[in-house]
């Protein structure tokens, strides 16, 4: 949200503002003209945007609906300063807002009020007091995140607002985060209404989720499961639905899928929640407890790991979980990762089968990844690169591909490229694996090394290739405290600062670096770089008259 200081008035009024020489009026979208004496004494929105923004198009529904409440009881209105390339897309743009606007051809007009309030970027919300007189250029930002009870939307009401919440913080309970002015209910998949005080003194989940989200597509399923399970036991757990969806179609399909409560669809009392708990990924699952109070912030991610067994979802049932991860860890073998029933090989790409029992006491990749993502697809040659030095000098190293493809002629396309193994396309296991090491699509690719006595020793496996290439074989602690070891001894030895005929402005000093792209030679440098950071440039170590990209590891 903009910042809620530097809201100083403006000089300027309403006849400044609205007339000019031909024309001093405001249109509705029904051809009606309005005067500009009407709008004294309203506060003021006016509203930067136009049809072929998408963030404007997302943004015009929460405003009308706001807009619409706040007509019966507050002196408000919105007048749209159109950015519309011609008048067909105005007019069409228009005809779905309950306010006015400037006339479409008073282009004068509207250049002078992007100008006179610097307008940047749309959409964007000015508010007018009901002096006429600046108040915010934050108007999108408080409507999004306050919606009609931000009105006036002042910096002293948003401020007062957030004083509220901080007050609800402390005295939280149930009805203080479910009841808003208007709705003490929540309804179940046939519409029904249920009040808010029959789920008091139960567990309850309240489930931030986009049905058409693939991983919320995902996760449902494994929480309608949980659920019914806990139900079936007599537990005293209930679901809310806090939907995110913002077509009505799509969210009444979703209810009727599940067999638990939710807010009705688009219920201002959403972003609340949204904002009020810091949802930052979906699905989020946050948990109440039967006092009213929040015991988790999200326990998604727990849910689709354990199914039902972290319920009541306490410090010490998680603590009960985390021993029992602990110890399975230390059981873990290479065949508790790779085998599941009858599945207990691995193919080749001529599609021979190679028994996992033949795998036991080698160092192990678990390479997830698909032919549809791009980091994938830049790794893979470093990779394959790296196996070969390796296998070079150790024949104790195998890598085994887990796809993420999204059908089979993508994977047998990725797998084509590979000289090592992989779990069948088609294979139930590869859903368990990534299930046990947490991986997401977000995170790929993901690379686990597993040692040769079957126990993982690390699950980022792609940062010490991408460092360290074959040298970081076997991949263990000590090995990666060796080398940098080694790099720190050696980067001992080079200057601190130089300068370079590729960059003559300034000196550049010796940093450390993540990841960056040499400037000398175009390729990815990581660890150590000559860097100039107020031009953001780097070049590889060693150097002289040219860049020596070969040089680090």
């Amino acid at each position: 949200m903009a910042a809620l200081d530097g809201a100083v008035p403006h000089p300027h009024f309403l006849h400044a503002l609205f007339r000019s020489e031909t024309q001093n009026y405001l249109l509705r979208n029904n051809g009606e003209k309005v005067e500009i004496e009407m709008l004294k004494g309203k506060t003021l929105g006016l509203y930067f945007s136009a049809a072929w923004c998408g963030q404007s198009q997302r943004f015009t529904p929460s405003l009308v609906e706001v807009y619409n409440e706040l007509s019966s009881k507050a002196n408000f209105e919105v007048i749209f300063v159109s950015a519309d390339d011609d008048e067909k897309s105005f007019r069409k743009y228009f005809s779905k807002m309950p306010w006015l606007a400037v006339p479409f051809s008073d282009l004068e007009r509207r250049d002078h009020l992007d100008s006179l309030f610097e307008v940047r970027g749309i959409p964007q919300l000015i508010i007018l007091d009901k002096n006429g007189k600046f108040s915010t250029d934050s108007g999108v930002d408080f409507v999004l995140e306050f919606g009609a009870e931000g009105y006036p939307f002042t910096v002293d009401k948003i401020t007062q607002l957030l004083n509220q919440e901080a007050v609800a913080r402390m005295n939280e309970s149930l009805r203080s985060i479910m009841v808003s002015s208007s709705r003490d209910f929540v309804i179940t998949s046939k519409g029904e209404k249920v009040p808010v005080a029959e789920l008091e003194g139960k567990v309850i989940g309240l489930y931030f989720s986009l049905s058409s989200y693939e991983r919320c597509i995902a996760f449902t399923p494994k929480l309608v499961d949980a659920y019914e399970k806990l139900k079936a036991k007599g537990e005293k757990f209930e679901i809310v639905l806090i939907a995110i969806d913002q077509d009505e179609e799509l969210y009444k399909e979703a209810l009727r899928n599940v067999p638990w409560f939710a807010l009705p669809f688009r219920d201002n009392r959403c972003d609340k929640l949204i904002r009020y708990f810091e949802v930052s990924t979906l699905p989020t699952l946050v948990i109440i407890g039967q006092d009213g109070k929040t015991l988790h912030s999200n326990v998604a991610n727990a849910v689709a790991e354990h199914g039902f067994l972290p319920y009541p979802f306490t410090e010490e049932k998680f603590a009960e979980l985390a021993k029992i991860e602990k110890a399975k860890e230390e059981a873990q073998t290479l065949e508790s990762i790779l085998v599941l029933g009858e599945h207990d090989y691995v193919i080749k790409n001529d599609e021979t089968k190679i028994p996992v029992s033949n795998l036991v006491g080698k160092n192990i990749l678990i390479y997830i990844s698909a032919d549809w993502c791009p980091p994938c697809r830049v790794f893979l040659p470093k990779l394959i690169e790296t196996y070969h030095n390796v296998k070079k000098k150790d024949d104790n190293l195998e890598v085994i591909f887990i796809s993420c493809d999204r059908d089979e002629s993508s994977f047998k396309n990725m797998f084509s490229r590979m000289p090592w193994l992989a779990v069948p396309f088609d294979d139930q296991r590869k859903a368990s694996i990534r299930r046990k090491f947490k991986v997401q699509v977000e995170g790929m690719p993901a690379l686990i090394s597993i040692g040769e006595d079957g126990r993982t020793v690390t699950d980022d496996a792609v940062e010490l290739i991408s460092n360290y290439g074959a040298k970081a074989y076997p991949f263990n602690a000590g090995r990666i405290e060796e080398l940098k070891l080694e790099i720190e001894v050696m980067a001992k030895n080079w200057p601190q600062e130089v300068k370079h005929i590729l960059h003559e402005e300034h000196p550049i000093s010796l940093v450390s670096r993540q990841g960056y792209v040499c400037d000398g030679c175009e390729k990815d440098g990581r660890l150590w770089s000559y860097c100039c950071k107020k031009c953001n440039f780097d070049l590889h170590p060693r150097i002289s008259s040219i860049c020596r990209h070969d040089f680090l590891y």
